[in-house]
């Protein structure tokens, strides 16, 4: 845009000369190279800090799928990359021997009762303690415990999806063998129930970013379109400011101005959530500063927005 700018008044001198309307002087010989400087410090560098402009990435929460249960995998009733809704069945896993542990604790509590019912009325005749019946309770109640952690063990046999989303990558068969281990997810499934875009923005310039201001971006994905949207917040912490937890002393590292990233939402969640994870693009920032220079920051992102065309970078 400077370049542009710069031009056009290079053009328009050039007649103004060209038709003697202005004398061609040392002033106006000079006069390229103080408009220059004009527009670089009285405008495009203020812009930076009015409209900040930066890169953007669509982010999605991929969460690993860990049955809380082991066993042989009897079903796999979903596709790769075929939208699911939260509590849509990812896969079962074979149910025998957690449904015979049900059984069989089911008939231990029977037996148990039982005795307790049994005791009850030995003590009720003093021909047994209170204890003895305490002690029967007892057991009865470990019983049920114990049954309700193996009916939830045999819930656990059939793994839904944890929110809307889909399964990528999927590899899991029928046969194959599943652990609860962590180190060992079954499936990676992408939550799609909210888009996160983050841009990135250099220190310099996102002094006065604040949330609810005004942004517009264009997408790879969409290219010669933008898109409104608003700030939901700077994130207060970068990697190279954190604090690791390490048995050893301070060790200083090259420090760097690294970006700091700020998250956006879109008006047209439609869109949003068609973003493919991973999608690129950039965005513009509107401050309450140096508004003169939003009008060249919309210009500008609208020139990004058409390349995007033909620009696979």
């Amino acid at each position: 845009m400077i370049v542009f700018l710069f031009n056009v008044y290079l053009a328009i001198l050039f007649c103004l000369v060209k038709f003697r309307i202005v004398p061609f002087n040392l002033f106006w010989k000079i006069s390229p190279a103080i408009v220059f400087l004009l527009l670089l410090v009285g405008l495009f560098i203020p812009m930076n800090w009015g409209a900040p402009q930066g890169k953007a990435l669509v982010v999605r929460n991929s969460v690993a799928i860990v049955p809380d249960v082991a066993g042989e995998v009897t079903e796999v009733p979903v596709a790769s990359n075929s939208p699911l809704k939260a509590g849509d069945v990812l896969f079962r896993i074979d149910p025998v021997p957690y449904q015979a542990k049900v059984d069989a604790l089911q008939a231990q509590l029977s037996l148990q009762e039982l005795r307790l019912a049994q005791m009850t009325k030995l003590q009720s005749r003093d021909a047994a303690t209170e204890f003895d019946v305490q002690q029967r309770q007892a057991d009865v109640d470990n019983l049920r415990a114990q049954i309700s952690n193996a009916e939830w063990e045999l819930g656990k046999t059939t793994v839904r999806a944890p929110a809307d989303g889909y399964v990528t990558n999927l590899a899991l068969r029928k046969g194959a063998r599943v652990t609860t281990l962590p180190l060992s997810p079954a499936m990676a499934f992408i939550d799609t129930s909210e888009t996160i875009i983050g841009v990135e923005i250099n220190q310099i310039d996102a002094r006065y970013i604040e949330p609810g201001q005004m942004v517009e971006a264009t997408f790879k994905f969409a290219p010669g379109e933008t898109y409104t949207g608003e700030v939901e917040g700077v994130l207060q912490a970068i990697a190279s400011g954190q604090a690791r937890v390490s048995g050893t002393a301070v060790t200083p590292e090259a420090v760097s101005a690294a970006p700091f990233i700020v998250r956006v939402k879109l008006d047209d969640q439609a869109f949003a959530a068609r973003l493919p994870a991973g999608a690129t693009g950039d965005a513009a920032i509107f401050t309450d500063r140096v508004r003169a220079a939003h009008v060249i920051r919309r210009v500008l992102l609208r020139q990004i927005a058409i390349t995007n065309y033909v620009n696979p970078f």
